[in-house]
């Protein structure tokens, strides 16, 4: 697609990736994953260098955070259920980017084209963490919500597991554990200072936002 794209003309390519980036600290499960992502980037790369008229942009979302908390309850929201999953304590910080914001920034680097040429952009709209997610979503419903506890450790040696074994679950399994594991940090994609959001003209979203969303998202279904 890269190789159309430079022979049709198209000035600007926008990395078909949209995940944590290519400095990510991924566990050993994903480097397969990785180093096909990683062979994309670099023929984009080298495409861009053979043809001055053709340039890439790479977007660094880290956690697609509504879309992903309806979609998986595993990482700690059940929307239909009024029930959660936190992490160990649910102080795990990570940052997350909406659909909308997504969508602005995809718009904000077709707006700011050299800003923007041969790199990838570390973006966010929200940084949080389970506890404040729960209090929000709490607050939004008006509701209790019921409350487990678990253990990311638990998801690390399940997750694991079903990779040696060849079973199916253990992505989602090792993606919730890298998103929680406690003291890592490892889904911040940036401070909001070292961040593009500012010069993709992207909005911060509070915790309440995100679960307006989510709840809205499940409402239209």
């Amino acid at each position: 697609m890269i190789d159309a794209a430079a022979a049709a003309g198209v000035k600007r390519f926008i990395v078909d990736d949209f995940g944590w980036g290519p400095n990510f600290r991924s566990l050993p499960e994903f480097r397969e994953i990785g180093a096909q992502r990683r062979a994309a980037w670099d023929h984009a790369e080298k495409v861009a260098e053979a043809n001055p008229g053709f340039s890439w942009t790479g977007v660094t979302i880290g956690n697609p955070i509504d879309w992903a908390i309806k979609r998986f309850p595993l990482m700690g929201f059940d929307v239909q259920k009024r029930s959660a999953i936190i992490y160990d304590g649910g102080t795990e910080e990570f940052t997350g980017t909406t659909l909308e914001g997504i969508g602005q920034a995809v718009i904000g680097i077709l707006k700011h084209p050299e800003e923007t040429a041969n790199r990838f952009v570390k973006v966010r709209s929200i940084q949080t963490c389970q506890n404040q997610l729960l209090d929000a979503f709490q607050r939004v419903t008006g509701q209790s919500w019921e409350v487990k506890r678990a253990s990311t450790k638990d998801l690390l040696e399940s997750g694991r597991k079903k990779h040696q074994a060849g079973l199916g679950g253990w992505v989602l399994e090792l993606v919730v554990y890298q998103l929680f594991a406690p003291g890592e940090a490892r889904c911040i994609v940036a401070s909001k200072e070292e961040s593009d959001a500012e010069l993709l003209e992207m909005k911060d979203e509070s915790p309440e936002d995100i679960a307006r969303k989510v709840l809205n998202a499940e409402k239209s279904d």
